[in-house]
């Protein structure tokens, strides 16, 4: 058996194992891209919110009818990504608008 024999042994068998571990996971993996989706939805609901107009979380929360602690998490993950920025205080709250492109 040649070398090059050998490499094309190795990489049909990692083809089938790929194959099986794609099939053995594939409810986790229509799950989690259910999960990317939602989030997509979100993100797109918040930054068209604050758009034209900075919003502290309670007054994002309480227009996309989701807890306060979920418009947060979004919007932590938003600004790790510069996608929104803080926007000066209004009372104890943040303000939080869509950083332009």
């Amino acid at each position: 058996m040649t070398a090059q024999d050998i490499k094309k042994q190795a990489a049909k068998q990692r083809t089938e194992m790929l194959k099986q571990i794609r099939s053995e996971r594939q409810e986790s993996v229509a799950e989690t891209q259910a999960l990317l989706k939602a989030h997509k939805l979100i993100h797109r609901e918040i930054c068209q919110l604050i758009r034209d107009t900075a919003k502290t979380v309670p007054e994002i929360a309480e227009a996309l009818e989701k807890p306060t602690p979920e418009v947060l998490w979004h919007l932590t993950a938003l600004k790790k990504y510069d996608i929104v920025a803080e926007e000066g205080m209004c009372g104890d709250y943040i303000l939080y608008k869509r950083v332009e492109e």
